[in-house]
């Protein structure tokens, strides 16, 4: 049996579009960055249940900007992978 040659397609990926990816990831890291800070600015000596369900809800917040954060670097990270040894 011949073996098949590995076949390497490095995929065409412009200049602005790499930037445009990494200027999104850029963005939603201060974003979560933010979220974080707001977060802990809500750990206040304050320990009403008002205070408790707004730091609470602080929290979501963090955790959903956390996600947009992932999915933005993880695209960056694809097309890197991709331009760079193609897969």
């Amino acid at each position: 049996m011949t073996p098949i040659p590995l076949r390497i397609t490095l995929q065409a990926m412009s200049q602005a579009d790499l930037d445009q990816l990494r200027l999104t990831y850029k963005q939603a890291t201060d974003e979560w960055v933010a979220a974080i800070r707001a977060e802990e600015a809500l750990a206040t000596p304050d320990h009403s249940m008002l205070a408790w369900e707004k730091w609470d809800d602080a929290h979501f917040r963090e955790h959903d900007a956390h996600t947009k954060f992932t999915e933005t670097r993880e695209a960056y990270k694809d097309a890197l992978r991709a331009i760079n040894i193609g897969i």
